[in-house]
């Protein structure tokens, strides 16, 4: 068995309000590919950050090559031979590759002021060389390919004579061609006794790659299995094992519902790709995916928040066309931003003027004088009615709670007479007690004949609310579920499928 290079054991990390990891543990050994897997917030970044020197942990610790070590900052970690490529590259665009692989630690001739130019690229030449790579050290980085600058980055870290080499998503960007080169160069480095820590969501991609899994849930060490010997579903089993929500959708579906929006074909770069569905009034239709599989990008594109390159949107059957956001609430389209503090709300101003800032023209008459009557009276009724607490109307949003804050959203759309309602990550940062609270308002606003569209990471969510549920990855539709069908394991198996549509009546609509 190959020597033990990394041993983590008890990590602890807290973040303010979350305990990000507890107990958590990993072990690397040399010549290996392990990769590290779990949903969003499971704690696979801040555990490798830990080992990277980008975090410090709150406790255990951390062991390389049998002897226990600090690892207070990055440069410390490459000092080990430990080195973390990022889904977001860092290579700098204007400077030469060679540049790039050796920036600060540049060879010099004579004074220390002037740069050996021949011996920096012949030194990164070799590196690539010995890497396989036909590569120029002195392109610039700006005219490589995505694919290409990671295999720079690969070098760079290879440069510090790594014996750990973390890659962070390494594959996100990457067409199958480049995922195969990519794969080339990790057989290559785990030949040379490099021991690799693979993050990934591609769970297609592990069985290809990695000679272990590590599964992580909730900041917790799951278990650590042989690939080759773990099918597909154990592994999601695993990532989604645990129950928050055991009781059944709290939604009925109504099948003769009318269709209120209809999206056919809605592109947008690599962002959105052929994307079609029908939301039926009265219904909460669930969007769930991975980090980057482009739902918020399809719902700011249905508000006319982003242009798109292709597509049609119909209301009621009659085709709109959203240019800005404006055009969207014309149409009685609400959007319930993610990042709510940032995009829902004007946290200087009060609850009264928030509730009634998306329709303010119907408080204002001819001759442009508000009518406080109207305005403080809609916003009591919806105080009332969406239980804000609040000392009064005049108190400034930016004092309330978050669910209190995103009550307040929920109450703006209401003002303006939207019909249909885009949640986006509705309770992100919210408490449970006030989760349970809109939750029992989103299923109010169904019953009361609104139309939603539920877009969450969290799959006890998505269960619990939705009468059907689109799973994206990778800007497509890749599994549509209805609520009697739908369970986590099905959810995360279409969540990490890459390809097309799971064709399914619904599904096929837009080509009727």
């Amino acid at each position: 068995m190959s020597e033990i290079l990394v041993s983590m054991q008890q990590i602890e990390k807290r973040f303010p309000g979350v305990h990000a990891l507890n107990g958590a543990q990993f072990e690397l050994r040399a010549g290996e590919v392990h990769a590290l897997v779990g949903e969003n917030g499971a704690g696979k970044s801040t555990l490798m950050k830990i080992l990277a020197g980008i975090y410090d942990a709150d406790g255990g610790r951390i062991l390389y090559q049998g002897r226990e070590v600090t690892v207070p900052n990055p440069r410390a970690a490459q000092h080990l031979g430990i080195s973390m490529i990022h889904q977001e590259l860092n290579l700098m665009q204007h400077l030469t590759l060679a540049q790039n692989v050796f920036i600060g630690r540049e060879p010099r001739r004579g004074l220390p002021f002037l740069l050996d130019e021949s011996q920096l690229n012949a030194q990164t030449q070799a590196l690539f060389d010995s890497m396989h790579l036909k590569l120029d050290p002195r392109t610039k980085a700006a005219d490589l390919t995505v694919a290409r600058q990671q295999m720079v980055e690969i070098a760079k870290a290879l440069s510090f004579n790594s014996q750990v080499l973390i890659m962070d998503e390494p594959t996100a960007a990457l067409t199958e061609t480049e995922i195969e080169e990519l794969f080339r160069i990790i057989r290559q480095l785990r030949a040379r006794g490099v021991g690799i820590v693979y993050i990934s969501h591609r769970l297609e991609e592990l069985r290809q790659i990695s000679d272990r899994i590590t599964v992580m849930r909730d900041g917790h060490y799951v278990d650590t299995v042989d690939a080759a010997a773990t099918s597909t579903d154990q592994i999601i089993s695993m990532m989604v094992g645990r129950t928050i929500y055991e009781s059944a959708p709290e939604v009925s579906e109504d099948d003769n519902a009318d269709v209120v929006l209809e999206v056919r074909g809605l592109n947008r770069g690599a962002e959105i790709k052929d994307v079609s569905f029908r939301l039926k009034r009265g219904e909460i239709l669930g969007f769930a995916g991975l980090m980057g599989a482009g739902r918020t990008e399809v719902a700011r594109a249905i508000f006319g928040a982003d242009p798109v390159d292709a597509g049609e949107i119909y209301i009621d059957g009659r085709r709109v066309h959203m240019r800005t956001p404006r055009d969207a609430v014309r149409q009685g389209i609400g959007y319930l931003s993610e990042d709510r503090k940032r995009y829902g709300l004007a946290l200087g101003m009060n609850v009264e003027a928030n509730v009634v800032l998306a329709a303010f023209k119907k408080f204002v008459d001819m001759a442009g004088v508000v009518n406080r009557r109207k305005t403080l009276e809609i916003t009591r009724h919806y105080i009332d009615a969406l239980a804000i607490k609040t000392p009064g109307p005049q108190q400034r949003v930016r004092n309330l709670s978050g669910g209190n804050q995103q009550k307040v959203v929920i109450g703006k759309w209401l003002t303006a007479d939207t019909q249909i309602l885009i949640f986006d990550e509705p309770t992100r940062g919210i408490d449970v007690g006030a989760k349970s609270e809109i939750y029992r308002l989103l299923n109010d606003l169904a019953q009361q004949g609104k139309s939603i569209i539920m877009i969450s990471s969290e799959l006890p969510e998505i269960l619990r609310m939705s009468h059907r549920i689109i799973v994206m990855c990778e800007g497509r539709i890749t599994g549509e579920l209805s609520a009697s069908e739908a369970t986590q394991e099905a959810i995360m198996k279409y969540a990490t499928q890459r390809g097309g549509i799971v064709a399914t009546d619904e599904a096929n609509y837009g080509n009727n």
